[in-house]
């Protein structure tokens, strides 16, 4: 009996400690502010430019600029016809934006926003990224299944990649090797950037029709949120599948918090799911977030954890045909705004 009260003070302390830090690492992202930006048409990534602080947004056939502390538009980039995706190059303060029906990237000074070159690339250009280690943007051209590769610099293509199949999105480890998911064949690829070359196809059965990829690049672990509603989590050294845990419907898009130790999954159908990385190969869903129907993707402010998703009211999705067996719903105009969730 001297024994268990003996023991009890220790096991409350532990007990005490465990549900400090369950609390401390579990996600309290909630909705704080509605920006509404209103105008028609649709949309698809949204990006965080960390020195300026300011939101690049595609819409349609621009890209709004949006300053997040003064709560405020700061500008608009025009003529990207078809935009998917932005990138940033801060250290030649370039920022690139994908043009799906122009087959172009545009180049812009990230200081005035001023157009400086329009870049041929592949057919229909969708996920665009920038790449530290060698100084490249890597822009995935879904339709001619290949990837550009531009010198951040001069805003030259230097290489192509045939990627074998159509690619949705890719991340960097910024220490040689991107990672893009070809959406079709259920893989993810790793290719050397010093020789533009692909050097593993590793599958990511059971995940079916990856899209959103993110790293955490101290544990070398990758996070690809699946169209069948998983999220596969990968050993970037080896291609070996480390788990597989649920998500949302309709995943586009996917983000790591390395402070937080959280990946985040952007659901369409009205959610985020959030995904603690506990130890390299120990990962647990912590929360399921209410967003709205359509925020399917998603920018991280790293300073703040703050959140962004994209969205707008929509109308209902017309009768199918032969041209089109699965349309969209569409946007209904002036409804368009960003969630922004905090932490």
């Amino acid at each position: 009996m001297k024994q268990l009260f003996f023991f009890l003070p220790s096991i409350l302390l532990m007990l005490a400690f465990s549900e400090a830090h369950a609390q401390e690492t579990s996600p309290h992202y909630h909705l704080i502010n509605k920006i509404s930006l209103g105008g028609e048409g649709g949309w698809d990534f949204i990006a965080f430019e960390e020195s300026s602080r300011r939101l690049f947004i595609s819409h349609a056939t621009h890209v709004i600029v949006y300053d997040v502390d003064n709560e405020k538009i700061v500008g608009n980039i025009a003529n990207t016809e078809g935009v998917h995706g932005i990138a940033f190059a801060r250290e030649f303060n370039r920022g690139f934006i994908s043009n799906g029906k122009s087959n172009t990237v545009l180049m812009f000074d990230l200081l005035t926003l001023d157009t400086l070159k329009r870049i041929p690339v592949g057919e229909n250009p969708d996920a665009i990224i920038f790449d530290p280690f060698s100084k490249k943007i890597i822009v995935c051209n879904a339709k001619s299944k290949n990837a550009s590769v531009i010198d951040a610099a001069s805003g030259a293509v230097v290489k192509t990649i045939d990627l074998g199949s159509g690619p949705e999105f890719a991340v960097s480890n910024e220490a040689g090797h991107i990672y893009i998911n070809l959406e079709d064949e259920n893989k993810v690829l790793d290719i050397d950037i010093t020789t533009f070359t692909v050097v593993h196809h590793w599958s990511l059965s059971p995940g079916e029709g990856p899209t959103g990829i993110a790293m955490d690049k101290k544990t070398n672990r990758l996070f690809i949120g699946c169209a069948n509603k998983l999220m596969m989590i990968l050993d970037a050294k080896s291609g070996r599948v480390i788990d597989k845990l649920p998500i949302g419907k309709g995943v586009d898009a996917v983000v790591f918090d390395p402070e937080k130790q959280l990946a985040i999954s952007s659901n369409g159908e009205g959610n985020l799911t959030v995904v603690h990385e506990i130890s390299p190969n120990k990962f647990a869903v912590t929360d399921t977030i209410k967003t709205k129907t359509g925020a399917r993707t998603e920018a991280l402010d790293f300073s703040t954890h703050t959140l962004y998703l994209p969205t707008a009211d929509f109308l209902p999705a017309s009768a199918p045909t032969n041209e089109q067996p699965h349309p969209r719903p569409q946007a209904v105009p002036n409804t368009f705004r960003v969630l922004k969730f905090g932490y």
